[in-house]
């Protein structure tokens, strides 16, 4: 008979690999010398001192570094703000070039938004530049959980030579469970939780003065979002509370940034109720998955990036809550 521990190993590698986490299964992958060329990474001014850098609307691969997800920096008079370390050690050291050229000042702080692999393997690089790390105490749980383990252990496989055995989890010098003014070099930083949505753990970071929200990965922008195992009507509440922002801009965890924080924000929220909408009535009528998804109309999103790699597990997870939520 299989255990327990097994159905709970096998669940983690079929979330992870439909996630786009990973790209195969489980097993070694033979390290060949990686030959593609680098992705292109270049900082984009939003706004005076303000800066980001905008990952491939990709799955993350060896040949892509793990450069799937955005990265942002404010310069100080006191040093860097970066929001979001990146995919990997070496996308780390790329950014921090690509902030070298812009401002000789150090880092110092790194807020992160939520502790997916994307946005946090690239960690100790900024660690090793002394940089104080923030981000929400919810991830602290997960930090030392098996499913941290494991996507680490895969990703040792699937995104080698980029992530390997040096590759490490760094926690975070000050962990968050309410929201934080955060003053460097006199200029404000409004961190605020907004977990559990995307995760448990979310927090987005919002610069009054300069009126720009990076709002991680609550904001998917020209792409299906990633729903996961996320608490869905949760982060729908949340975005109705991030419209109430007064932003110019929003730098969002994944595709370009949005001069439309309106239009981008209520694209995302919208394809969450949709989900809901759908899966929750099929879960209700005890409908299979199967023959819910496929009589489900999908043309208003169907020609969004991403859309054959993610959307069925986004509906799958959906269906899954909704009959969850249901009891």
């Amino acid at each position: 008979m299989l255990k327990a521990p097994f159905f709970r190993f096998l669940s983690v590698v079929l979330w992870l690999c439909c996630a786009g986490l990973v790209t195969a299964s489980y097993a070694e992958v033979p390290r060949t010398q990686v030959a593609s060329p680098q992705p292109l990474m270049q900082a984009k001014q939003v706004v005076p001192n303000v800066y980001y850098v905008q990952g491939a609307s990709e799955m993350g691969s060896s040949a892509n570094q793990n450069f799937i997800s955005n990265a942002g920096f404010v310069v100080t008079p006191a040093g860097v703000v970066v929001v979001d370390a990146l995919g990997s050690p070496e996308l780390a050291r790329r950014l921090l070039a690509e902030i070298a050229k812009v401002t000789n000042k150090p880092i110092h702080t790194v807020v992160l938004t939520h502790y997916h692999a994307d946005h946090i393997y690239g960690l100790q690089v900024f660690k090793e530049v002394g940089a104080r790390i923030v981000a929400h105490g919810a991830a602290r749980e997960y930090l030392t959980s098996d499913t941290a383990r494991l996507r680490l252990d895969i990703s040792r496989q699937e995104l080698w030579p980029w992530v390997d055995e040096k590759t490490r989890l760094v926690p975070a010098d000050e962990w968050l469970i309410t929201s934080k003014m955060l003053v460097v070099g006199g200029v404000r930083f409004d961190i605020q939780p907004v977990g559990p949505s995307h995760t448990a753990e979310d927090l987005v970071v919002y610069l009054p003065k300069q009126k720009v929200l990076f709002a991680g990965d609550l904001v998917f922008r020209n792409r299906i979002p990633f729903v996961g195992q996320a608490d869905s009507r949760h982060w729908i509440d949340a975005m109705e509370n991030l419209l109430q922002f007064d932003t110019r801009w929003v730098v969002p965890g994944h595709g370009p940034i949005s001069n439309d924080p309106k239009g981008d924000m209520t694209l995302t929220r919208d394809y969450l109720i949709y989900l809901r909408e759908v899966m929750g009535r099929a879960a209700r009528d005890m409908e299979p998955f199967e023959s819910a998804y496929s009589a489900t109309d999908w043309s208003k999103f169907d020609k969004m990036p991403l859309f054959k790699s993610a959307n069925r597990m986004n509906a799958y997870n959906t269906y899954l809550l909704m009959e969850h939520e249901a009891k």
